[in-house]
């Protein structure tokens, strides 16, 4: 399988700048299991202060966090959609983040690009991150 490159994608410059804007992060395909990248990821970003919010088919808590099924039954507000999913839920998630009117960043995890759903999102009015670990990004640059 031929994996996509990210043509829609944010610059070093405004990731900083999400890290130091972002409070509540709704991370979806949040994993209960510790080994899980999701895992690992949310956790610290947990202990640096972020709210996170799991996004998880299953499980009622995640981190000492209340899991939800969906973007659209998260109560509160979200900055940012952290995404631990295949490419090809990008396209529901960046309807479900511009349909909440709230997500300020859209984005997909390492490994993970969807062009089209990050066009869409960026249209919106989000700043898109693609490709890019979170963990990774902030341990560099804050």
């Amino acid at each position: 399988m031929e994996c996509e490159l990210a043509s829609v994608n944010s610059n070093k410059e405004e990731i900083k700048n999400i890290f130091e804007s972002v409070k509540t992060i709704a991370v979806l395909g949040l994993s209960p299991d510790e080994s899980k990248a999701s895992h690992r990821v949310a956790k610290y970003l947990q202990s640096q202060g972020f709210t996170i919010i799991p996004v998880y088919p299953k499980e009622e808590e995640i981190l000492g966090q209340k899991v939800y099924r969906s973007l659209a039954e998260i109560p509160i507000a979200v900055d940012m959609v952290n995404i631990f999913r295949k490419p090809n839920a990008f396209d529901a998630i960046a309807d479900a983040a511009i349909a909440r009117g709230d997500v300020k960043v859209f984005w997909g995890q390492l490994h993970l690009v969807n062009n089209a759903a990050a066009q869409k999102a960026k249209d919106a009015g989000m700043i898109v991150v693609q490709n890019h670990c979170s963990m990774v990004e902030h341990k560099a640059l804050v």
